[in-house]
């Protein structure tokens, strides 16, 4: 299948004002509600990482959980979630961020990664980068490496994807939104 980014776009909801006044929220569910869409999304991801040296899958708590799954099924690779504070049962390494909203806490299993594994992140979307850099120190401090942060959208005006480049983190996304795209 072709990859038809006026038709993902479509289906990416702007939600003004959510989760605080001024921001524009990309909800994805309405692309996850299209089987036509969703097909379109993992395709690309898979044909772009089939064939690519990497190890490990990570994703990102909740929405990385949803593609990053599918892809980690699809290109039969493990996969490690990076969940918000206090949601892993387990040993966790920790790692404070800054969001549009405030500080915040992601974590992984300490044992969830080896020296020489590398990984491909997925997120939803690529807003400061501060969730996808927390999770590239995370893999790092269990002295694995970071093959690419990969996101279904980039909003390129919030500087995330240029913070992820400046550290050494090759980034990729399907489309991308100016703050005032309706």
């Amino acid at each position: 299948m072709i990859f038809d980014e006026f038709s993902i776009k479509t289906l990416i909801r702007p939600v003004p004002d959510f989760p605080k006044p001024g921001v524009v929220f990309r909800d994805i569910t309405p692309l996850f509600q299209s089987p036509r869409a969703l097909r379109m999304v993992a395709d690309s991801f898979i044909q772009r990482y089939v064939e690519a040296e990497f190890s490990h899958i990570g994703a990102m708590d909740a929405r990385g959980f949803l593609i990053g799954s599918i892809i980690a099924y699809e290109l039969n690779k493990p996969l490690i979630l990076f969940r918000k504070q206090g949601k892993l049962p387990a040993d966790v390494l920790s790692e404070s961020y800054q969001t549009e909203y405030g500080e915040a806490f992601l974590e992984v299993h300490s044992d969830s990664l080896c020296e020489g594994d590398s990984v491909l992140i997925f997120d939803d979307l690529i807003a400061t980068g501060g969730t996808l850099i927390a999770a590239a120190n995370l893999v790092r401090r269990m002295r694995a490496s970071v093959f690419e942060a990969a996101a279904i959208i980039d909003l390129p005006e919030l500087g995330g994807s240029q913070k992820l480049q400046d550290a050494g983190i090759p980034t990729f996304t399907l489309t991308a939104f100016a703050l005032d795209d309706r």
